[in-house]
């Protein structure tokens, strides 16, 4: 790395060095200020989650679409690879999915998963909603499943004590590799 994006030596810094150096990374500042958050919970282009599913695949990172649902990958991932299985209805809370919506979100987090795997050979993965800001929903208003594929060791200092995390791939070519993983893409 060199100039803005290289590490700087802590021994520069005022105060009693503590032998970190620090990787800077200012793309992050867009999330936290809250960046691409939809302004209030109304379903239409605010929400990304009604939004991506109008774009075409790779602009809105869709992986796959169901009938009533589909898979996207996280604008701000925890981990590589880590996906969002969301209704294409613009619906907030779990209980208020319809049985085929339920059953969609189930399968498709499934084969999220087997996708993942055969992709990028994960550890394990995690998996959840979380319902209402409270429960730490950064868009509350529309529902979406987390995969989240796990590796052993995967957690390092970054996310404890730079709220940053490091990914190994661009978003666009993680999205790439899974869609052309997914059963029944087309084969170049």
């Amino acid at each position: 790395m060199t100039g803005s994006d290289a590490p700087e030596d802590a021994a520069g810094f005022a105060g009693e060095p503590d032998g970190f150096d620090r990787l800077w990374t200012p793309h992050r500042m867009a999330y936290i200020g809250g960046q691409d958050k939809p302004a209030d919970d109304a379903a239409g282009e605010g929400c990304p989650f009604c939004r991506a599913p109008g774009l075409p695949d790779a602009d809105g990172l869709v992986v796959a679409r169901g009938e009533v649902a589909y898979v996207v990958l996280n604008l701000y991932p925890y981990n590589a690879g880590h996906a969002l299985v969301c209704p294409y209805r613009h619906v907030a809370d779990y209980t208020e999915l319809t049985d085929a919506e339920v059953a969609e979100v189930a399968e498709l987090t499934r084969t999220t998963m087997r996708v993942v795997r055969a992709v990028s050979a994960p550890h394990g993965f995690n998996l959840g909603m979380n319902q209402g800001q409270v429960a730490g929903a950064g868009i509350r208003a529309h529902l979406h499943q987390h995969v989240v594929p796990r590796w052993g060791g995967d957690a390092n200092f970054l996310p404890i004590v730079a709220r940053t995390r490091a990914l190994p791939e661009l978003l666009a070519d993680t999205r790439d590799r899974l869609a052309a993983a997914w059963p029944g893409a087309a084969k170049e």
